[in-house]
């Protein structure tokens, strides 16, 4: 079946504006909407045209894939990186010739995630297209990430309309079968001198049209809310490495399973402390005299105030490790370590130079010996 002109179906130019695409559908919906016309199938089955057609064209995203790529670019899960990709494959070919050698490896990593595509032949999984996934990103501060913490993202995500439950069917009604693809829910594909099957982009990999469209969701299942949704930062998030809320992404398409939530953390830095996974590290200032005699000394980390010993004798810049008061432990990871990098900080008041003098007589050698390029 060749593919539907969206744009001849509405009764515009390509070239049309937003508003002169609006104004036709507008003016199609008054003369074919069902409640203007009830029994008349011929005129159902143009205003579900008119409102796909509509859906598209409304849509700067989807417009430009479907001038780009037809209807094959409005599949769920359609990569239209891929598909250049392959694009670019095919005109190097034919100038080869058609010469062109390759391995079914090479076509899975190119053609594996393309749009639901499969080689013909090949068993594809009919029915509902499960949701997207969706990425957002927060900002979380050092010590919430280290310890962890609930909060909450609100975010706008396709959910199932509660009137049709996600069937997009008027409740009381039956679905149909596609008329596109038959009820299979993939259509098959020529490119070049490959065959291959895709999700039907009329029914979207299910099969069915509705019945009766919803009132609601106009038929597509699905409605855009925005939604607040709890997510628990476990303790240890670390930048860039993404959480995961299973099922907090974008509805299935006519029942089919929710995708999912990617949430990307971005850590904002602290001012006395630094991390290294698990670890911890912080500079600590002591005193010439706990550096000389030792001590013990307060020292705030991320789990509480715990107390320390300096060893006589500490130089400035030695490293003292406390074991588990890094990155709390959590499920099967262990805690990290903290870190403590000794600062030996003289007064900024005036010393009796009798003192200072003595200060240098103790030492044994010149601080310097080793200091050698």
């Amino acid at each position: 079946m060749a593919e539907r002109d969206y744009y001849q179906i509405l009764g515009v130019d390509h070239g049309a504006s937003h508003e002169d695409i609006r104004k036709a559908y507008r003016k199609l919906a008054r003369k074919y909407h069902p409640d203007i016309n009830p029994g008349n199938k011929e005129a159902e089955e143009k205003f579900k045209e008119m409102s796909l057609a509509h859906d598209v064209l409304s849509d700067p995203e989807k417009r430009k894939l479907y001038d780009e790529f037809g209807e094959a670019g409005l599949a769920t899960g359609f990569d239209a990186d891929k598909a250049r990709s392959y694009q670019q494959w095919q005109q190097q070919s034919a100038r080869a010739g058609g010469a062109y050698e390759f391995n079914m490896d090479d076509l899975g990593d190119l053609f594996g995630d393309l749009g639901g595509f499969s080689t013909a032949g090949a068993r594809t999984r009919p029915g509902p297209v499960r949701g997207q996934d969706i990425e957002a990103s927060m900002d979380i501060d050092f010590l919430d990430a280290v310890r962890g913490f609930q909060t909450s993202i609100t975010l706008q995500r396709p959910i199932s309309c509660d009137n049709c439950r996600g069937t997009g069917s008027k409740p009381g009604t039956k679905p149909t079968s596609c008329p596109d693809c038959h009820g299979t829910g993939s259509k098959s594909v020529s490119q070049g001198p490959l065959q291959f099957r895709r999700p039907c982009p009329r029914c979207m990999g299910s099969g069915q049209l509705p019945g009766d469209p919803c009132v609601v969701c106009r038929g597509t299942g699905r409605l855009v809310r925005t939604e607040t949704i709890r997510v628990n930062i476990p303790p240890g998030a670390e930048p860039e490495k993404r959480i995961r809320l299973r099922g907090k992404g974008e509805a299935g398409v006519r029942g089919a399973l929710a995708g999912d939530l990617y949430i990307t953390p971005r850590i904002r830095p602290h001012p006395l402390l630094a991390r290294s996974g698990k670890d911890i590290s912080m500079e600590l200032p002591i005193t010439v005299g706990e550096a000389v005699r030792g001590a013990m000394v307060e020292v705030p980390t991320p789990v509480g105030t715990i107390k320390v010993k300096i060893p006589a004798g500490a130089q400035s810049g030695q490293q003292l490790r406390v074991k588990g008061k890094g990155v709390p432990a959590h499920g099967q990871s262990p805690a990290g370590d903290f870190y403590l990098r000794l600062m030996v900080r003289v007064p900024q008041e005036k010393v009796a130079h009798d003192v200072i003098e003595k200060i240098d007589q103790a030492y044994g050698e010149d601080v310097r010996k080793d200091l050698r390029l």
